[in-house]
């Protein structure tokens, strides 16, 4: 690791901790869902409720915190939403209904949202270009580990303490991110030691900035361009145990394995990327990453044309959603450099957007007939996306 990348690997670690919020809050209550409906006296879909709550009010809750960390600066917004994460953390630890479950669960997001839209625009404060998809990667790469062990700490603690435990433990994890972001970020920034990331920016309202965001029109081809990429993840993930076990009829156990080979993939990507950022630049990763994404797509296709096995579909397969490792941070990268002054309204739409229009896209693909193809085309019609804001970002450059 050279000496530059030790030098940001504090950094990187405080905001992956952060960010992690996400998943953790997602993932790790996933195997307590029966556990819930029994004591909670309901069926599953009402605990599933919660799942959609959390998504939606947390990409409303961005919205709200990136302007706000622009306004009053990140150190605020960020503590504020940790501690409304906290306490709404507490409060599902002891609820015993559903209605109180849900409207908790949205306070919890709504914090959630305010403390993950900061991590782009820290990351903008300090760096830009390839430093900063280099920052992006090492976060991503850290990150890589939260959806991994959330499962396995969730049902360590359903089998502990129970179910409430879980949140007693997301309650904890955000004082120490607290703690950690106090300790890394903000007060070697307070000292002079860093970019000024709490500073707070020229007043102006919520949709002035978001105005400002939406007229810089160089920068709108990667906004939707991470959104049909991560597209096409999400609707792999809908459709990943009808396609592996159901089509192709795989155990629960070989599914798990099967599943995780994308990670590894993406991880490899994330390890590439990095290295290779020198050499050839962010951009150019991101087109080439994108490409082969699309030729993985097109190979998943021919193959389920003609009928191909297990052993040829999984690598293409591993190789379009592995892709994601690369595109990511590039793209993240190369949308927040245009935004100095509004980082943080740029981050929360460019999350926002993400998960919205991904969120749509994999409902739409439910909806499909249950087959392999269909699917394979709608992931094909969001890389198309991608492809056609790629050759828009390349208008744009000349």
């Amino acid at each position: 690791m050279s000496l530059q990348s030790r030098s940001q690997l504090p950094i990187a670690i405080a905001l992956a901790m952060t960010a992690a919020i996400g998943p953790f809050s997602l993932d790790a209550y996933l195997p307590a869902f029966p556990a819930m409906a029994a004591d909670l006296g309901v069926g599953l879909d009402d605990i599933s409720l919660s799942v959609s709550v959390y998504i939606f009010i947390m990409s409303l809750g961005q919205l709200v915190g990136g302007p706000l960390s622009d306004q009053l600066g990140r150190q605020k917004v960020v503590f504020v939403g940790l501690a409304l994460f906290v306490i709404a953390s507490l409060l599902i630890w002891q609820s015993e209904r559903l209605e109180t479950l849900l409207a908790f669960r949205a306070l919890q997001a709504f914090g959630a949202g305010w403390a993950l839209v900061a991590v782009p625009a820290l990351v903008r404060d300090r760096v830009q270009g390839v430093e900063a998809a280099r920052l992006f990667s090492l976060i991503g790469l850290i990150m890589m580990a939260a959806p991994a062990v959330s499962p396995s700490i969730g049902g360590a603690l359903l089998a502990i303490g129970g179910w409430t435990f879980i949140f007693l433990f997301l309650a904890l994890y955000a004082l120490v991110v607290m703690t950690v972001l106090e300790l890394i970020i903000f007060r070697p920034a307070r000292r002079g030691e860093g970019a000024t990331a709490a500073a707070p920016g020229p007043r102006m309202s919520l949709f002035k900035r978001y105005a400002a965001v939406l007229t810089t029109y160089r920068a709108l081809p990667f906004l939707f361009w991470q959104a049909a990429s991560f597209s096409v993840l999400m609707i792999f993930i809908t459709h990943a145990s009808f396609i592996y076990q159901s089509h192709y009829g795989a155990s629960a156990h070989s599914f798990g394995l099967l599943f995780g080979a994308n990670v590894i993939i993406m991880l490899l990507a994330n390890f590439i990327n990095r290295t290779q950022l020198e050499r050839f630049g962010s951009r150019p990763i991101l087109r080439t990453a994108t490409m082969v994404q699309a030729l993985g797509i097109v190979a998943l296709i021919v193959i389920t044309l003609f009928d191909g096995g297990l052993w040829l579909f999984l690598p293409a397969m591993m190789l379009t959603i592995g892709m994601g490792g690369a595109i990511a941070p590039n793209n993240q990268a190369a949308f927040i450099e245009y935004f100095g002054v509004n980082s943080g309204t740029a981050a929360a739409l460019l999350g926002a957007s993400q998960f919205g229009i991904a969120g749509i896209a994999s409902a739409l693909s439910a909806q499909l007939p249950h087959a392999v193809l269909p699917i394979l085309l709608a992931m094909a019609l969001c890389s198309a996306v991608s492809l056609a804001m790629l050759a828009l970002s390349l208008r744009e450059e000349r």
